[in-house]
């Protein structure tokens, strides 16, 4: 596959632009809650949370994406009443300290996206693609703002026990995916040039079924709108790292690889997406991430 010149375009979000594929952006992940695969936890509290936020800012993190609700196989579901009273503090929080920061609400709820978004964000990022909510596709329209549309296949007390999937079923299957939410987004309003793509790494795609999809990840440009990469720390990574090494003479599965221990493969992964046409990867380390990615950028620029 060669190397893949991202078009320039800009995304018009809710009270401003960002401009994409100049140069990779860098999304910065913050998990308030408490029982996050990456971070359980840890950003909770809306102090931990801000600090962490206005750390990643200071990093280099071109926007950072406030998720209330965990997405981990079989993660318990809570309402959008308990999603919105974890996030809006922490959005609150951080437009205080940095009012210029561009914010992202992970969520597939239209409260918790109208709530969000009063509060000061600019994104929905609804890892559903408008599929989990009847009232999100038209909430997002009416609210002006930027979107991402993820895929995912089922849900995640689902993932478990889905079928598995033929290495050439894994693209075609994304793309048609994607393809219906972008349309079900475009027919209720949302103008073209405020949706990315997430073709939703680890979302209902199990372990080796990941790989055709970062291999063919060019595919989806065809859609003919900007793309993000999300594969930080996901356990797929784990499985490639767990067969390297063994524990005495027993192999390691991928729970036995620490989730830090997976941050030299997502930056590997994540090179490997910006060079297929990423315009922008979430990510939880920016300072690695950020680094890879300009070089990178250096590469599909001079290719």
């Amino acid at each position: 596959m060669p190397f893949v010149r991202r078009p320039h375009t800009t995304w018009q979000l809710r009270t401003r632009a960002l401009s994409l594929g100049e140069r990779t952006l860098l999304m910065g992940v913050l998990n308030v809650t408490p029982d996050s695969f990456s971070d359980a936890g840890a950003f909770l509290a809306p102090e931990a949370a801000l600090e962490h936020a206005l750390g990643m800012l200071d990093e280099g993190a071109d926007l950072i994406d406030i998720g209330g609700e965990s997405t981990r196989p079989g993660a318990q579901t809570i309402t959008a009443e308990e999603e919105r009273e974890r996030i809006v503090p922490v959005i609150q929080g951080i437009l205080h300290q940095q009012p210029q920061t561009v914010l992202s609400v992970d969520t597939y709820h239209a409260a918790t996206a109208r709530a969000a978004i009063a509060a000061g964000a600019e994104i929905v990022n609804d890892v559903s693609g408008f599929a989990w909510d009847p009232e999100m596709s038209r909430t997002c329209a009416d609210l002006h703002c930027g979107v991402i549309l993820m895929h995912s296949r089922g849900r995640p007390g689902e993932w478990r026990t889905l079928p598995r999937l033929d290495p050439k079923e894994v693209v075609p299957l994304v793309r048609s995916s994607l393809a219906h939410s972008l349309d079900t987004a475009l027919a209720a309003g949302v103008a073209p040039d405020r949706i990315v793509l997430d073709p939703g790494f680890g979302f209902g795609k199990v372990g080796d079924e990941n790989y055709p999809l970062l291999a063919h990840f060019d595919d989806l440009l065809r859609l003919g709108q900007p793309l993000l990469a999300g594969l930080s720390r996901k356990s797929f990574l784990a499985r490639i790292l767990a067969a390297i090494e063994t524990t005495g003479s027993a192999p390691r599965t991928p729970s036995d690889v620490p989730i830090h221990a997976r941050d030299h493969a997502t930056l590997a992964a994540t090179t490997a997406a910006i060079l297929a046409g990423a315009s922008i990867v979430r990510v939880h380390e920016i300072r690695p991430a950020l680094e890879a990615a300009r070089v990178a950028d250096a590469i599909t620029g001079a290719a």
